[in-house]
């Protein structure tokens, strides 16, 4: 796994990362209302978090999207680890858009009013999911072959 960030790597790994540190720091300061609306989101898409307490519950949630956000914004971290991280991560808030009830529109992937700020998680994964082919781009490999008729890689 190579230790540099290309510099095609570095417009996504900032982005994200001071989006996602960002969110991780003012979740740190979250109140108790704050703490409960966090937690009862989370509970609705993940039931088995309902037996964490609401601001311990928060403040790890913080303590994640820090951890995340700075893997992201470190340029000693190999973008694919980067990668794993945010993909893990935007693939657990995107759970979060696919089972909390009014985030998409009835029968549809569409974002509702109020999924559009969740949706923005699909972004996230997708770069991710890039980050993680990052290993694979730079080694060289073309990859597994194309087994389409018309494909000729």
């Amino acid at each position: 796994m190579t230790t540099t960030c290309e510099l095609r790597d570095v417009a996504p790994r900032l982005a994200t990362g001071a989006f996602i540190l960002n969110s991780g720091l003012g979740k740190l300061k979250a109140d108790e209302e704050t703490a409960r609306g966090v937690h009862e989101m989370a509970c609705i898409a993940y039931p088995f978090l309902k037996g964490i307490e609401p601001r311990r519950f928060t403040r790890m949630l913080a303590c994640s999207e820090i951890a995340v956000g700075g893997a992201l914004l470190a340029p000693f971290v190999p973008t694919p680890l980067a990668g794993l991280a945010l993909t893990g991560f935007s693939g657990g808030l995107l759970g979060l858009y696919l089972r909390v009830p009014g985030m998409r529109e009835p029968r549809s992937l569409r974002p509702t009013q109020n999924g559009i700020p969740m949706a923005k998680d699909s972004w996230m994964l997708g770069i991710g999911l890039g980050f993680l082919s990052a290993g694979v781009r730079r080694a060289g490999t073309r990859g597994p072959r194309c087994r389409w008729r018309r494909c000729r890689g």
